[in-house]
C-alpha cells in the first residue's frame, strides 16, 4: 500500500497530475486545509504555496523543475540590476553607458528564457530543417519538451521588460518572484498572468469572499465539464478517429470532424482556464479572463481579442509593438501582424504546420485592417447588426475551422486530404446516418457552440444562486460535476491540449 501512494506521488510521464485527475482534487484537499490554517502567516504561507507549486511542477515534469528555478533567479537578478541602473541613470548625466547596459541586461534575459526555450522546443526542428537543405541525415534527437515552459518563460519575459521600460518596479524578495512565476494555478497552460496585475496581490491580508467563493466554485465546475465530459468525449469518441485517417471517411464526415475539433480545442483550453481562474479565487487571487465566447465574433481581429487572451494580449505588447506597431506606416504595420502572428504560429509548436496556421491568421488580420481601413471605413470599434453580424459570424467562424486543420493536422498531406474530401467526396446523404451513430457526440458539440450565446447575465445569476448558498452547495455542486466526469471519462489520462506548447 505504502509502495502504491509513493508511485502515486512521483512523477510519471504517462499521468501528468492534472486539474480533472482524482489524485489533484485529493491533493488539493489537503492543501486547502494547510493554506487556511497558515492564512494569518504570510510568509509561511507564501512559501508553503511556492513549494507546493514546484512539486506541481515535478509531478508534470519531473527534475526538469529546475529549469523553473533557472529563470526565477536569472530574471529576478537581472530585473533588479535594471531597476539600480536606471536610479544610476537618473543620477549621472551622461548615462548613455548606462542605457547600453541596461539594453545588454535586457538581452540577457531574452538569451536565458528564449535559449531554453529554443534548445527544449525547436532544436530538432530547426536541426530538420537544416539537414534537409544540405541533404544530410538527420535522426531527430531525444528531447524532452517540460510542459508549460512556454507559458513560465514569457511569463517572466513580460515581468523584466516592463521594469526595463518603467512600467513596472521589481518585486521585493526572491519568494514573492518565485511565488509569481510558479503560482500552480496557472504555471502550465496559463493564463499568461502579468506581474503588475498579480503583484498587488500577493502581499495582502489573505481575504475570499463570498463572492470570490461562489465564482471560483462556478468556475471549477464549468471547467471540469467543458475538459472532462465535452472535450475529452468528442475527442476520443470522434474527432481523433477522424483526424487520425481522414482519407477514410466522406466529406460530411471529415467537415464535421473539424467541427468537433473546433469545439474541442475551445473546451479543452478554456476548461484549463476556467480551472486556474477558479482555483486562483478559492485561493483568494484574481485572474484575468482568458476566453470569451470566441466563435461568436465578428471578424479575425474579434476573434483574437477573445481567443486565448492573455497570450494575444502578450504578444500584442512584446512583439507587434516592439516590431513598430503602427508607427511605422500602414504597409509596416500589415508586415508587423503577419510576422507577429508566425511568430505566434511558431511558439504553438516547431512545425510548419503551426507555422501555416500562424501565417494564415497574419494575412487575414492584415487583410481585415485594410479592408475595414480602405473599403468599408469602419473605426476599430464598429459592430455590425443583424443579418451582416450574422454572415460576418458564420464566415469568420469557418475561416477558423479552416485553420484549425492545419493546426490539428501533423503534416500537410494529411490537412489537403481532408480538405479536398470535403470538396470533391462530400456525400451529404451520410449525413443523418452519421449524427445518429453519434449522436451524443453531436449533442455535446451542439450544447458546446449554443451555450456561445448564453448571455453573461445568465451566469452572473448562477454565480449569485451559489453565493446564497453556503460551503456545502458549493462542494455539492462540485461533487456532482466530478461524478458526471466520472461517468463519461475513458480510463486514460488526457493531458490538456495546450500542454504540448
Amino acid at each position: 500500500m505504502i509502495d502504491n501512494i509513493l508511485q502515486q506521488l512521483t512523477y510519471n510521464p504517462d499521468a501528468p497530475l492534472i486539474f480533472s485527475s482524482g489524485l489533484f482534487l485529493f491533493l488539493f484537499l489537503g492543501f486547502s486545509l494547510v493554506y487556511m490554517l497558515l492564512q494569518h502567516t504570510r510568509t509561511l504561507r507564501l512559501l508553503f504555496v511556492t513549494a507546493f507549486s514546484y512539486y506541481f511542477y515535478y509531478k508534470s515534469s519531473g527534475f526538469y523543475f529546475f529549469l523553473l528555478a533557472i529563470v526565477t533567479l536569472s530574471d529576478y537578478a537581472i530585473a533588479h540590476a535594471i531597476a539600480r541602473s536606471k536610479t544610476a541613470t537618473q543620477e549621472i548625466e551622461n548615462s548613455k553607458s548606462i542605457n547600453r547596459k541596461l539594453k545588454w541586461l535586457v538581452a540577457l534575459s531574452l538569451v536565458i528564457d528564449l535559449g531554453l526555450l529554443a534548445y527544449f522546443k525547436y532544436t530538432n526542428f530547426f536541426a530538420g530543417m537544416w539537414a534537409q537543405m544540405v541533404g544530410a541525415n538527420f535522426q531527430p534527437w531525444d528531447i524532452f519538451l517540460p510542459v508549460g515552459i512556454s507559458f513560465f518563460t514569457f511569463q517572466s519575459m513580460s515581468y523584466v521588460i516592463d521594469v526595463y521600460r518603467g512600467d513596472l518596479k521589481p518585486l521585493p524578495s526572491l519568494l514573492d518572484y518565485a511565488f509569481y512565476v510558479s503560482f500552480f494555478p496557472q504555471l502550465v497552460a496559463g493564463p499568461i498572468v502579468r506581474a503588475r496585475d498579480f503583484a498587488p496581490q500577493i502581499r495582502k491580508p489573505l481575504a475570499i469572499t463570498r463572492e470570490m467563493f461562489a465564482r471560483g466554485v462556478f468556475f471549477i465546475m464549468i471547467g471540469l465539464f467543458k475538459k472532462a465530459v465535452i472535450s475529452d468525449y468528442i475527442s476520443l469518441n470522434f474527432v481523433d478517429r477522424i483526424f487520425d485517417n481522414p482519407s477514410l471517411y466522406s466529406g460530411v464526415e471529415n467537415l464535421l470532424g473539424a467541427y468537433g475539433y473546433a469545439m474541442q480545442i475551445y473546451c479543452d483550453f478554456s476548461g484549463y482556464s476556467d480551472m486556474a481562474i477558479g482555483i486562483a479565487l478559492l485561493l483568494g487571487f484574481r485572474f484575468p479572463m482568458n476566453f470569451n465566447a470566441p466563435y461568436t465574433s465578428q471578424s479575425i481581429t474579434d476573434f483574437w481579442r477573445r481567443w486565448h487572451i492573455s497570450l494575444s494580449s502578450w504578444i500584442r505588447d512584446y512583439i507587434y509593438i516592439s516590431l513598430g506597431g503602427n508607427r511605422k506606416g500602414k504597409v509596416r504595420q500589415y508586415i508587423n501582424l503577419i510576422i507577429t502572428m508566425l511568430l505566434g504560429g511558431l511558439w504553438h509548436g516547431a512545425s510548419l504546420n503551426f507555422v501555416a496556421w500562424g501565417g494564415m491568421h497574419g494575412l487575414a488580420l492584415a487583410l481585415h485592417k485594410w479592408m475595414r481601413q480602405n473599403i468599408f471605413h469602419h473605426d476599430k470599434h464598429y459592430q455590425s447588426h443583424g443579418l451582416r453580424r450574422v454572415l460576418a459570424v458564420v464566415i469568420t467562424f469557418h475561416f477558423v475551422v479552416f485553420c484549425w486543420i492545419f493546426f490539428r493536422n501533423h503534416t500537410f498531406d494529411a490537412s489537403w486530404t481532408m480538405i479536398s474530401k470535403i470538396f470533391t467526396d462530400f456525400h451529404p446523404e451520410l449525413f443523418l446516418q452519421v449524427v445518429e451513430g453519434y449522436w451524443v457526440v453531436f449533442a455535446m458539440i451542439l450544447f458546446g457552440y449554443v451555450t456561445h450565446f448564453i448571455p453573461d447575465s445568465w451566469n452572473e445569476r448562477c454565480v449569485a444562486v451559489i453565493q446564497k448558498g453556503d460551503v456545502l452547495l458549493g462542494a455539492l455542486l462540485i461533487a456532482i460535476v466530478i461524478y458526471i466526469v466520472i461517468q463519461v471519462k475513458s480510463s486514460e489520462i488526457q493531458p490538456f491540449i495546450y500542454f504540448q506548447f
